[in-house]
């Protein structure tokens, strides 16, 4: 794994391009080789997901699960320096460092160097990747996987503040191109419906697959537990589950600077903060009445052949 030196304080706005058919940026591709060669260990677990989908909230759920409630590192470690993202590259500034108990200064650091770093067993690895780029090590050690989905037109509107903040994405302009941007799939990562749909046929030739759906986790977030509890064979009293389910509500972790990434230095906080708001509807508060039903349309005739069914409002 190679580190390069760099302006360590500069974090500039990328340009988004065609990446193997899916529109990404640098920050994401860098480490490619790096990226398709990582080595899986058997007891992994990925988190994966579309960007505003609720990694993060997944991430912290399953740090949980495996690791409890009362485990040194919830009060001395922040959740991205336990939970790496496998395919970011950026500098790492002294805030980069506290943020990600990253080592080392005026270099770049990957995430695959950073997963390598990660001395628990299981790993938990958080990615936005399509599933057709994630590493072959995962399917071939046969690694569990849970994949979070959200409704797209929370999903869009969730991303739309997300990008005002994040200097490492394309600046998102106003809120009329940037929802069309969405419907066309011009989007870092690529298209949501693409994302979604592709990790869900997964399923179909991948039994290590755990598909959870944002609004669900909303609707019941102890039912999701006691879902993944069975899927990754952890075996927690009710008691537990209760602690752990109360522990991951969004307004606790909005004020949890171990889950708020409030060190990240990486985005704008001017514009936005990285955990917003975590509502199901919140997109009736942006769409228009026409956009509303430009978007259906659109969303009709994408996903029409697919069994993928999600609701956008409880």
């Amino acid at each position: 794994m190679m580190w390069k030196r760099i302006n360590q304080e500069q974090i500039t706005r990328p340009e988004m391009f065609d990446f193997h058919g899916v529109n990404m940026v640098h920050y994401y591709t860098d480490n490619w080789e790096n990226i398709q060669k990582f080595q899986a260990k058997p007891d992994d677990i990925l988190i994966a997901s579309y960007p505003k989908s609720g990694n993060t909230w997944m991430s912290y759920i399953l740090d949980l699960l495996c690791f409890g409630i009362s485990s040194e590192s919830q009060q001395s470690l922040p959740l991205s320096s336990k939970v790496p993202t496998l395919e970011i590259t950026i500098p790492v500034t002294k805030s980069v460092q506290n943020a990600l108990g990253a080592v080392g200064s005026g270099l770049t650091l990957t995430g695959v160097q950073h997963a390598n770093m990660v001395s628990t067993s299981p790993r938990l690895i958080k990615t936005h990747l399509p599933v057709q780029f994630i590493p072959k090590t995962f399917w071939e050690q046969n690694c569990k996987i849970v994949y979070v989905a959200r409704n797209p037109k929370d999903n869009l509107v969730s991303s739309f503040h997300f990008d005002q903040m994040i200097l490492l994405h394309p600046v998102p302009k106003d809120w009329r191109s940037y929802f069309h941007r969405f419907l066309q799939g011009k989007m870092v990562f690529g298209s949501w419906y693409d994302h979604v749909s592709n990790w869900w046929n997964k399923k179909e030739t991948y039994s290590n697959l755990h598909y959870v759906f944002y609004e669900d986790m909303v609707k019941d977030t102890r039912l999701e537990i006691d879902k993944l509890c069975s899927f990754l064979n952890l075996p927690h009293s009710s008691e537990e589950k209760d602690r752990i389910t109360a522990k991951v509500h969004f307004d606790e972790m909005k004020e949890n600077p171990f889950t708020n990434l409030s060190r990240f230095p990486g985005f704008d906080r001017t514009k936005s903060t990285f955990m917003r708001k975590g509502k199901v509807g919140d997109w009736k508060n942006y769409f228009t009445v026409a956009q509303n039903e430009e978007f259906d349309e659109d969303y009709k005739k994408k996903m029409e052949n697919s069994t993928l069914r999600f609701y956008s409002e409880l």
